[in-house]
Parts: structure tokens; sequence; C-alpha cells
């Protein structure tokens, strides 16, 4: 099978019955628990990150993702459908997570949850359990870009920063959790929800409109794109975008401004 990157809620409730299809919900437990898509299985966004010191945020080991991954019953066939309930960054996060143990039978739902409810589809309060699996993973850690990467590329005219964060935090206004605040030299500001329709309508804005986005920001999408937030949660959102509009050749920071701003040797900008 075969559905769109970004799936709309009536498409998606037209195959709920198809068992290649997988549904993860990211919310929070209380959220999933009050109420989700019918057969969605729930996935606590903490299992993203490593959380281990001085940078939780990072993905987690090929180890854990390999375990991860079996764990949630999913198999090269599987077509994972994604969904939050923060807007969608965390959806995002997860297919690049996804498209690093090298499966892209993946969608995020656009609109999230909302959208589901808005058109007046049924939920459940059930938990779901997941039938577990056992594949071996493909690592491609050429979606990954750790600072030493960002360090040698500041001057490369073929890559592009996407700084996912406020206005504030991108100008060094707010400073949160680092020693320093601004932005990596060069990188363009985009912030994650203005790729949104509105606060109401958690749908992605048109193609053409977030190009003009994109272009008003400077983020050429011929060139590499390096995404990133404070802690790699608003820039998952951006990378969907970013795969949602076709673009070839996306990495994330994972370790983000939080990283960044605490290390001793990285320059910035403000």
């Amino acid at each position: 099978m075969n559905l769109p990157l970004s799936v709309e809620a009536q498409t998606l409730h037209q195959h709920l019955d198809d068992p290649q299809v997988l549904i993860i919900d990211l919310s929070s437990e209380e959220n999933y628990l009050a109420g989700h898509i019918p057969g969605a299985i729930h996935l606590a966004s903490s299992r993203l990150l490593n959380g281990e010191k001085p940078v939780p945020n990072t993905v987690p080991t090929k180890e854990k993702l390999a375990a991860l991954y079996n764990e949630l019953g999913i198999t090269p066939d599987a077509w994972v459908v994604a969904y939050d309930d923060q807007k969608g960054p965390w959806a995002g996060r997860f297919m690049w997570t996804l498209n690093i143990l090298g499966h892209h039978n993946c969608s995020v739902l656009n609109g999230q949850l909302d959208a589901w409810k808005q058109a007046g589809l049924a939920i459940e309060q059930q938990q779901n359990q997941p039938s577990p699996s056992n594949y071996e993973i493909n690592y491609d850690d050429s979606l990954l870009a750790d600072a030493d990467y960002i360090l040698s590329h500041l001057d490369d005219a073929n890559c592009t920063i996407w700084d996912a964060r406020s206005a504030a935090e991108y100008s060094g206004e707010k400073v949160i959790n680092a020693q320093k605040g601004g932005h990596i030299p060069g990188a363009k500001h985009l912030e994650w929800t203005d790729c949104l329709i509105s606060d109401s309508d958690l749908r992605l804005k048109p193609k053409d409109e977030l190009l003009s986005l994109l272009a008003e920001a400077g983020i050429n999408p011929e060139s590499t794109i390096i995404t990133h937030c404070q802690t790699h949660r608003r820039s998952g959102l951006t990378y969907w975008v970013a795969k949602h509009l076709g673009f070839e050749n996306i990495r994330c920071y994972d370790g983000s401004w939080f990283e960044w701003g605490n290390l001793p040797n990285t320059p910035v900008e403000k």
C-alpha cells in the first residue's frame, strides 16, 4: 500500500481495517486514555530520546532503536501513521527516527487528532497492545548532523541551517537551558508553528504558501537542510515539512541548542 506522507483524516479512516496500517499515538498517556484513533498504539515521546547526560535529547543508541522498532511490531511492509497532542512535532520526530532506521513507509496525520475529531470520526478509549516483530534495521546516519558536522559546514554555501525556534530564542533575547543565546552563524529562521494554518486548524499550510515562506526566510530547498530547535522536538515538525515539500537532502541536529548553547567552542550570532 501507499499512503500520502501527510495523510488526511478521511483518507486514514478509509484504511483503518488494513492490516498493514500501524497507527502510533505520541500524545501524553492521559490524553491517549481519554480518546484516540481506533487501533492506535501509545508510544511515550521520551522513548525517542536517549535520556542521558550531557545531552538527553539526542537520538537513542542503535540497539535501543532496534528494540523499539520490534517492540512496536513494525515490519518492512507496515505503513506507520503517527500523530501527537502537541501540533505535530513528536510525530515528525518519530518519522525522522523511522527514516534513520531505514523505514520510509510512514505518514503523519495532517492536523493531528484535532483534525480527526473535527471530521466527526470515532475515537476509542481502550488500550491497544502491539504484536512484537523481529526485523533487522538499516541504520542511516546521513539524516543526522552533530556539532562537528555543522562546524565543518558553516561556510558551505550548499548547506542551509533552519532554526525552528521562536524569534526571541533566535535573536538571543530568550535563553533556555543554555550558557549562551543567539543562533548558529548563518542560520535562517522560520518558526515551526508558522508552517501550520492556524491554532484552530493544525494542518500544514498549502505547499505553495510553505515554499514562499521558506524562500522569504532564505531556506534554499536545493541545498542540504539542517533543521534544529532547542531539543529537536519542534524541529521534528520542520523535518516533516521539508519531507512533505519533497526536499531531498535533510539532516536534523538532534543535539540542537541545548548542546550548541552549552559547548565552549561553538560560535554564536545574535
